[in-house]
């Protein structure tokens, strides 16, 4: 199972990408990546792999590629960016920060990261150009999904939504430290941008939890549930 992206800038120059969803961390293919993928450079504070089986990180190493092919131009560029999943194809004119925003955040949720895992239900069911309202729905669906099996199954259920919380503040942390890793090796913006997007949609899980809920609750209730 893979989803493909081309993007398309407008002087016809093309990148290509395949992402196939159930990859493995290739130890070997890995250290022939750059040295700013280094596991132990700008390495996540809640990084739980050891350094004497990942020599690399494993989400730097699949990105590495996109970051390096766009890292000298700049944010507002526009580009045709077309996408193929499983089910169905997507193409749309948008600034490489919106384009880029999505594709790199596909691949970090299918890396072997094991913070990241957490978002690869996400990627099986990928929205490219995802809004942010359309973000935080999916990621609240998905989570008490979850939340239901674990009920049905005699487990745990957390119905508050704690748990959702703790999960993106250690994405969080993920995400700080990979914008460390791209300012070192980026000379343009895009990808900056196109990080800085990402985290701020992953910190309004942490940072308003609250409010996000708000926002989306008429989207989820009848006509005649609305009314407090």
């Amino acid at each position: 199972m893979a989803i493909e992206y081309r993007v398309t800038l407008d002087d016809n120059h093309q990148f290509s990408y395949r992402i196939e969803l159930d990859r493995q961390y290739d130890a070997q293919s890995a250290e022939a990546a750059p040295k700013w993928t280094r596991l132990e450079h700008h390495q996540c504070s809640n990084c739980p792999l050891s350094r004497d089986q990942f020599s690399r990180c494993p989400a730097a190493v699949d990105l590495h590629r996109v970051i390096e092919d766009f890292q000298g131009l700049p944010a507002f560029k526009k580009a045709q960016v077309w996408v193929r999943t499983p089910e169905r194809e997507y193409s749309k004119l948008v600034g490489l920060e919106e384009g880029l925003r999505s594709l790199l955040g596909v691949i970090m949720a299918t890396s072997a990261c094991p913070v990241l895992a957490r978002l690869k239900p996400m990627a099986h069911n990928h929205l490219p150009f995802a809004s942010s309202q359309e973000f935080i729905l999916r990621t609240i669906s998905l989570y008490l999904a979850r939340q239901y099996f674990h009920f049905r199954e005699g487990r745990r259920a957390d119905w508050e939504l704690k748990g959702l919380v703790k999960q993106f503040q250690q994405l969080q942390l993920v995400n700080q430290a990979f914008w460390q890793r791209i300012l070192d090796v980026c000379e343009g913006d895009s990808n900056l941008k196109a990080f800085l997007t990402f985290f701020s949609m992953s910190s309004s899980m942490t940072v308003s939890l609250e409010t996000q809920l708000q926002k989306i609750r008429p989207l989820v209730m009848s006509a005649g549930e609305t009314q407090d």
